[in-house]
């Protein structure tokens, strides 16, 4: 079975440089198992390389006293080859910024650096300050839905997943999908949907093993961002992620969560980069030209996997049967954005009259979810062509496709 995740041979192009790796995501995103993949690949390839794994308390306690001894744990340094250091949880350190800093600045001719880090890490003052120019930073999120057919055995689906940029010819990749192999397709898409892209979970057996694995998952990580980020109620933390998980898709009023959880707004805005750094959920903002109106604007937020919106909605029914199928459809259809567009590049649109569109890409494409693309009326729409009129707008449905004389209807899977 082929596990490799689509990130790997970006990385691997990334080690001949000397700026420090940082690899960062949700826990359980599979960052060990890359990490540990990139180390065999040096080694087979006959380049010395070495792997450290800072649960190991012996390790954590040499490394705290000084970056110096880092050298202490590895053998003699060869004279004429840089030698690449792996360093896994590297936010168990006292100062990590620290021991990146001075390994780079000191010894970067002679000494790679590749290190994992938490959510712990990555919100790290330290972290933004003090590594501008020394780093190369990748986020690893869960599984793409190609990376989700590869583990289920089924890569020879994802050649026929549409790969251009253009969107016309995009449209007819996914018209081109065999029909033989359509069936199953759809069959993986709704599992998808449902449950998400943790590895752990796409590999687990039956749906009860995947709810209770991303009940797991959900509770464990709440519990470490609570407790590395030192929140003081974490039922409210909790609260908050339940809450965002119904709204997914609305504006978010902070005042208005302020008010709902008894919190101060500082509060609230804290907890919410908290579940952003931590790689739960993300910000998107409104789409003007007016920068200072879509400054002031409020965000929506959206759950960076669908499993563990599901899950902290308790809904894992498939799209035909739910009852909340439009914000489940555009929640999917978010994410699947995001295996292939820049976060800062998908934004909405809506106007103080409530005129909205879902999603617009990069300010050249605008697409609205529909869970009956035949309930699409033009004219709700006619503000944003007024105004944007060179933005072509499409509808995306769950799994229809159809050609308008004035848009296209997309299945979610092939946007």
């Amino acid at each position: 079975m082929n596990y490799s995740r689509d990130i790997q041979t970006v990385l691997e192009n990334a080690l001949s440089n000397e700026l420090c790796i940082v690899l960062v995501g949700a826990r359980q995103t599979g960052k060990t198992t890359l990490l540990r993949a990139l180390y065999e690949r040096e080694r087979q390839a006959g380049r010395p390389a070495w792997f450290i794994n800072l649960e190991n308390l012996e390790y954590l306690e040499t490394l705290n006293r000084s970056p110096e001894n880092i050298f202490s744990l590895l053998p003699p340094l060869p004279t004429d080859m840089r030698i690449t250091v792996f360093i896994d949880e590297i936010q168990y350190l006292k100062n990590p910024s620290n021991l990146i800093k001075y390994l780079y600045d000191e010894y970067r001719t002679k000494l790679k650096l590749v290190v994992t880090g938490s959510s712990a890490f990555y919100i790290d003052q330290r972290f933004r300050d003090s590594l501008v120019g020394r780093k190369r930073l990748f986020s690893l999120p869960t599984l793409s839905f190609g990376e989700f057919m590869r583990f289920n055995g089924r890569e020879e689906l994802c050649q026929w997943l549409p790969s251009s940029q253009e969107r016309h010819e995009r449209f007819r990749q996914c018209a081109a999908f065999p029909l033989l192999y359509r069936r199953e397709m759809e069959r993986l898409w709704g599992e998808y949907a449902c449950y998400g892209g943790y590895p752990a979970i796409v590999l687990a057996q039956g749906e009860e093993e995947k709810r209770l694995m991303l009940e797991d998952i959900v509770n464990s990580a709440a519990q470490k961002d609570v407790q590395e980020a030192g929140i003081k109620y974490p039922e409210k933390y909790y609260r908050l992620m339940k809450l965002l998980a119904v709204q997914a898709g609305s504006l978010v009023n902070r005042n208005e969560l302020s008010k709902t959880l008894a919190l101060t707004s500082t509060a609230v805005d804290n907890y919410l980069y908290v579940l952003r750094r931590s790689f739960h959920v993300a910000e998107v903002r409104p789409f003007s030209s007016n920068i200072r109106k879509e400054l002031t604007k409020m965000p929506k937020f959206y759950f960076m996997d669908t499993g563990v919106r599901n899950y902290l909605v308790n809904d894992f029914r498939a799209f035909k049967q739910r009852a909340d199928s439009g914000v489940f459809l555009e929640s999917l259809l978010f994410r699947r954005l995001m295996d292939r567009i820049d976060l800062e590049n998908i934004r909405f649109w809506r106007t103080a009259d409530k005129h909205e569109v879902d999603f617009v890409l990069a300010e050249s494409w605008a697409l609205e979810a529909k869970s009956n693309p035949s309930n699409f009326r033009p004219t709700k729409y006619a503000s944003f062509k007024e105004n944007y009129g060179d933005i072509p707008l499409d509808v995306v449905g769950y799994d229809c496709q159809d050609e308008k004389e004035d848009r296209l209807v997309w299945p979610s899977w092939g946007v």
